[in-house]
């Protein structure tokens, strides 16, 4: 096992997907801002998926000698669940809340909430989106980060860490999207926050056109006006990065809805990389 020496302003990112798992180094001061140091592929296993994930972490830390380092574990999203949660009238207390989510997780699910880990950013007056982790999957984590004494400073959905990251950046109006694998998670914003999450696919060649009616088709469903301006982040299309009132060359009777990357500093660099290296990127400064 070789050992990295651990500078100031370094750390680690750990993409969890279904099928891989990825070990990156960001640097904030010095050298190269990001580096994939390992990448290792997950063999399908529907019996105990979690410990196959535990495996391929194991795999993948045994020869990279980052004890000590602090490390944020980004999961994909298909390995949790978010949900938006009304709350209820009256409500004072943060046990009055978590009731809530723990209710419409089970409403939406099908399962009682035990098995899972939530958290929100909980808010007595307005909905708020909740996310949920399994447990068990959570434990696997922990132990893996245990053996080889690593400084676990987070543990977040891939959406939920890119929009910590990103929504400050928004602009009046505008929506949030997170592009990532062929899917976009879309996060219509109105007044009143967040009123829904989207995941839609992405065929090939989609371009402003189709980007113009998938967020027009989902402003009817939502009631909304459709946006102006989409700021998006992860694996945006160039094809959709054009500015709002651009020259529609579709012919189609709407203005084209303008796009811009939220982190267009890091787009060539997400071109590159694989999706379970742009996941573990995600949310990170």
């Amino acid at each position: 096992m070789r050992n990295m020496t651990l500078a100031i302003g370094q750390s680690l990112r750990i993409g969890i997907a279904p099928h891989a798992v990825s070990l990156l180094r960001v640097s904030r001061w010095r050298g190269a801002p990001v580096t994939v140091l390992a990448e290792h592929t997950i063999a399908a296993s529907s019996a105990h998926p979690f410990d196959a994930i535990a495996n391929a972490l194991r795999t993948l830390l045994n020869e990279q000698g980052v004890e000590r380092w602090p490390a944020a574990f980004v999961l994909a999203d298909e390995l949790a669940r978010l949900w938006r949660v009304t709350p209820p009238q009256g409500a004072t207390r943060l046990d009055d809340l978590q009731a809530a989510a723990g209710l419409r997780f089970q409403s939406l699910y099908g399962e009682p909430p035990a098995a899972w880990q939530i958290g929100a950013d909980w808010n007595a007056v307005q909905p708020f989106f909740a996310a949920a982790v399994p447990r068990a999957l959570l434990a696997s984590l922990m132990l893996v980060a245990e053996e080889f004494r690593l400084a676990v400073v987070g543990v977040e959905p891939h959406f939920v860490s890119a929009w910590n990251r990103w929504h400050g950046g928004l602009k009046a109006g505008a929506w949030y999207a997170l592009v990532h694998d062929g899917l976009m998670t879309l996060a219509p914003v109105a007044d009143d926050g967040v009123r829904a999450l989207r995941v839609l696919p992405v065929p090939p060649g989609a371009d402003q056109a189709w980007l113009t009616q998938t967020l027009q088709r989902e402003a009817l469903l939502l009631d909304l006006p459709p946006p102006a301006l989409l700021q998006a982040c992860g694996a945006v299309p160039t094809t959709w990065l054009r500015a709002a009132g651009a020259a529609n060359s579709a012919g189609t009777a709407a203005a084209p809805v303008g796009c811009e990357a939220l982190d267009h500093a890091r787009q060539a660099v997400y071109a590159g990389f694989s999706p379970v290296a742009q996941l573990a990127w995600g949310g990170a400064r």
